[in-house]
């Protein structure tokens, strides 16, 4: 392997421990064989993670380009499917069932999404390095693009899943600047959209208008609604410094904390290894993401330098909504935190995505 990928390959697997072992802190006292098999389950789904990293380390990622509709097609195939014989949990319909596994499509959408745009604003032929003008137009450089994203993100909201398809949505935003889209485009969709917003509070289901006044205020519904957040931030609080100690918890441990193995995890992380330990997962993190920026400004090759960056803000913007949602400083929209939070969906798309970035590495001075 490459430094990077060597670098990127490592910190990812001791992310995922750190998330196997807050996992089974919070699950390992509860009764049944469904609790007891939950830190099981994502040690599984790590190792084929991992597998999956190998793997796409040595696959050319430049095969990808020729297969950007295909896996856009395919994304959208899963999303419909999903309301046919989806499988319903918490009022929500976003899984596709295989066997014991539980498949949630929006996961793979997400960098599905990625390749897609990718492709589309990459220079695939001398004709595109020569014409970008004609290229990032009005309609082919922001409506087109747009409207093709829009239809899986209003599949995902129809789940409902608002988490998934606002980090999709700014994954699109993020590209279309990075690939040299006229800013004005940008600027004057984001001002339609806040000039939008009390149409679009309309259009929210009640637990989503629920979960934003609880942002502004938790002790509107302390007992409901605004539950889950106050303990969030009594667990991360009473960490202090160096924290309580693995499986020394209580409010992971005594199960005032609910959703802690899953959106929640570094909640329980945080209360069990404190700030200490909180510095030194944002670290990792930011290994990460160093790593990541490090690829894409350094290959030549325009398609994997907007899937490297592209991987890599969704692998940011998941970390920061995800600790800022537990923290208090933004409304819960269910975004899983890479690599820790209880998922297979998740923890496998992440792994495969962390293999695109390492192979983007390894064959970047082709180009």
């Amino acid at each position: 392997m490459t430094r990077r990928a060597l670098i990127i390959f490592a910190v990812a697997v001791l992310i995922a421990a750190i998330g196997i072992l807050s996992i089974y802190s919070t699950t390992y006292q509860k009764e049944g064989q469904l609790w007891q098999d939950i830190y099981k389950r994502q040690i599984i789904w790590a190792i084929l993670g991992i597998a999956f990293f190998l793997i796409m380390y040595n696959f050319n990622y430049r095969r990808l380009l020729d297969a950007t509709y295909l896996l856009y097609g395919l994304a959208i195939l899963l999303l419909l499917i999903v309301f046919i014989a989806g499988t319903v949990r918490l009022g929500a319909q976003r899984w596709i069932r295989f066997a014991w596994f539980n498949f949630q499509p929006s996961e793979f959408v997400k960098i599905a999404i990625i390749i897609f745009l990718a492709g589309y604003f990459s220079n695939k032929s001398i004709s595109d390095l020569y014409q970008p003008a004609l290229r990032f137009r009005l309609f082919r450089g922001f409506i087109l693009p747009l409207i093709l994203v829009g239809v899986p993100v209003g599949l995902v909201i129809e789940q409902p899943d608002l988490g998934s398809a606002l980090l999709i949505l700014f994954i699109f935003i993020a590209i279309v600047y990075i690939s040299g889209v006229r800013l004005v485009y940008l600027l004057s969709f984001l001002s339609l959209g806040i000039l939008a917003m009390p149409v679009l509070w309309h259009l929210l289901r009640d637990y989503q208008k629920e979960r934003l006044m609880v942002f502004l205020n938790p002790n509107i519904d302390p007992l409901g609604a605004g539950y889950t957040i106050i303990q969030s931030k009594i667990a991360i609080g009473s960490g202090g410094f160096f924290g309580k100690g693995w499986l020394a918890g209580t409010q992971g441990q005594l199960h005032f904390l609910p959703e802690a193995h899953t959106d929640f995890v570094f909640a329980t992380f945080a209360e069990e290894w404190g700030f200490f330990g909180v510095s030194i997962l944002l670290f990792l993190y930011y290994l990460l993401i160093v790593q990541g920026i490090n690829i894409a400004l350094k290959t030549q090759d325009s398609f994997g330098r907007i899937l490297a960056m592209g991987i890599t803000l969704m692998l940011s913007i998941q970390v920061v909504i995800n600790i800022a949602m537990v923290m208090g400083f933004a409304p819960v929209v269910g975004i899983p935190l890479p690599l820790m939070s209880y998922g297979g969906s998740s923890i496998f798309v992440t792994f495969i995505s962390l293999g695109l970035l390492a192979n983007i590495d390894r064959t970047r001075s082709v180009f």
